[in-house]
Formats: structure tokens, sequence, C-alpha cells
């Protein structure tokens, strides 16, 4: 199998009353895994343009994006997939998570805040993600390759 180029990433850490914005991008409900907002960078465009586009897309949120706080690896061993996840500091600028929202590209199905002790009852990814969401911002933390998980 020919090696795959890895595929970028950027993704939001959003704190609103020490509750983690979190989304689940299973349509269809395929997977209760939870994560971060945010997805593929398009060329072109910075990385936090490309956070931004993504942030609103998956919640109807504008964000201020700030500084870099985790770089995450994943990949799939069957597949060769691999994308690695830049995840940003991010603060709310304006939107509201109303009813009236949804996905234009129908992957989200649903987005909510978590504070830290519930996330202890869901599966989210990456392992690292309270860790770094809910500490003061310091440096970017790296959390190596780990396994794709649905």
């Amino acid at each position: 199998m020919k090696p795959r180029l890895p595929r970028l990433a950027t993704r939001a850490l959003i704190l609103r009353d020490d509750r983690l914005l979190l989304v689940n991008a299973y349509p269809g409900g395929v997977s209760d895994l939870w994560c971060a907002p945010g997805g593929g960078v398009e060329a072109g465009a910075s990385l936090p343009d490309n956070l931004r586009r993504e942030v609103h897309e998956e919640t109807g949120l504008s964000v201020a994006v700030g500084p870099l706080a985790l770089v995450n690896e994943f990949h799939d061993p069957a597949t060769g997939f691999h994308q690695i996840d830049l995840y940003f500091r991010c603060e709310i600028t304006g939107g509201t998570l109303d009813d009236g929202w949804r996905d234009p590209e129908n992957v989200v199905t649903d987005r909510r805040f978590f504070a830290r002790e519930e996330m202890t009852a869901i599966r989210f990814k990456p392992d690292s993600l309270p860790k770094v969401a809910f500490a003061p911002p310091g440096p970017a933390l790296y959390d190596p390759l780990e396994e794709i998980v649905r």
C-alpha cells in the first residue's frame, strides 16, 4: 500500500462557564464519540480562517482563534488514514446554540457544553482533551499517534 499524506485539521477548545463545547460528528447515530468542533484545512486559507469556518459550520458560532494548545495525531492502520489535529483555544464572539441550527454538511448531529466531571460519562477523543482544555493556557502539548476509534 502506497503511503498517504496525513490530513491536516484544526479544532477549537471553547470553554463557557467552565464547560467544554463538543460535537458528535457521526450522522445517523453511527457512533457516540464526541470531539472538539473543527475539521479539515482547505489550501489557500490560514489555519485560523479554516477553524473559524469549520466552527461556524458545525455549531453556528463565531469565534476568535487564540493560541495553539495541542497537537494530536491519529491513524487507521487498516486504511492508512492519518490525521494531524491542531487544537486552538477560542472565544465565542457571536451566535448561540439554538435549535434552528443545521450543519450544512449534515455531519454534526449534536453539539453541547460538558463540565469536566460530565466527560467521565461520555466517549471522546483524544484522550488528553479534558487535561488540555481545562488547564490554564500554556505551551502547546503533543499527544502522540493513537489508533482511530469510531
